[in-house]
């Protein structure tokens, strides 16, 4: 498909691949007019719909992660080959790509924290010609994304089961001093991408974040996703340091289902369920 679906339209699964212990990738022989840190919304007829980053994509193909967590996606880790999901888009804002950054005449970073990966993958492939920074991070080995698909990709684990016990935050002034970024890119959890943003902030570099927010139409109408009055499916769900500026949730509250704010905490409770 050369342009996005506003419908579901069913589609087989072509491959699906083993990514983590707890997370599986699924492949679709489509081609979909896709720009990095977008997303679609995936159909379970009869179970529900969800948002998914596209994590592949190709000429002839595209691909989502799933992390096994809640009813929607048990299901899914459920189901083979040849079996069809309902897709619809790709909808929201995604990241930019300056042109001084294609040409390779400024830096880029990019840090991803557990399934924040899946919303970077397509934006790391589109630039790694360009030799950026790219930090990934995760609980422990057994859940780290993609962590052999690229190139001169750093790991942390909070364990130190893998690469170096912390968070890819700790190493970004060190980072910073010898390659001088001129924009760094996160998605992962909140608490992660807000020390980002604040480090951007403090050395005046543009930050780009992708956020994640319980999402139930993806197309701005039912405001499930708001965010200090952006919509995080059409407005997002990638905002720039200006944009980040005037959202004081970010970092610290967000919406459950029935529209109360909680803290991150809670709300990383509940979507865990």
């Amino acid at each position: 498909m050369s342009k996005g679906f506003e419908q579901p339209v069913m589609m087989k699964i072509d491959k699906i691949i083993s990514e983590s212990e707890d997370a599986k990738s699924f492949m679709f022989r489509h081609n979909i007019d896709y720009k990095p840190g977008q997303f679609i919304m995936v159909w379970l007829p009869g179970i529900d719909e969800k948002p998914f980053a596209v994590s592949y994509s190709g000429d002839d193909f595209f691909g989502i992660t799933v992390l096994e967590r809640g009813k929607s996606t048990k299901h899914m880790h459920g189901m083979g080959v040849g079996e069809q999901l309902g897709i619809r888009g790709p909808f929201g804002h995604g990241f930019s790509i300056p042109d001084s950054i294609k040409d390779g005449s400024a830096n880029a970073c990019i840090i991803g924290g557990g399934c924040g990966m899946a919303s970077l993958s397509v934006l790391i492939e589109s630039l790694q010609d360009n030799n950026p920074t790219i930090l990934t991070g995760a609980t422990t080995k057994i859940t780290l994304l993609f962590k052999n698909r690229y190139k001169d990709i750093t790991i942390f684990t909070d364990d130190g089961s893998e690469g170096t016990k912390g968070y890819p935050t700790d190493v970004l002034e060190d980072l910073h001093k010898e390659n001088n970024y001129n924009i760094i890119y996160t998605c992962g959890p909140e608490i992660m991408m807000s020390k980002v943003y604040e480090f951007c902030k403090r050395h005046n570099i543009q930050c780009e974040a992708s956020l994640e927010r319980y999402m139930k139409c993806g197309i701005g109408i039912c405001g499930q996703c708001v965010c200090d009055g952006q919509m995080v499916c059409k407005d997002g769900p990638v905002f720039d340091s200006q944009a980040l500026d005037n959202m004081s949730d970010f970092g610290s509250y967000s919406l459950l289902k029935s529209g109360k704010k909680v803290s991150l905490k809670e709300y990383g409770d509940w979507r865990s369920c």
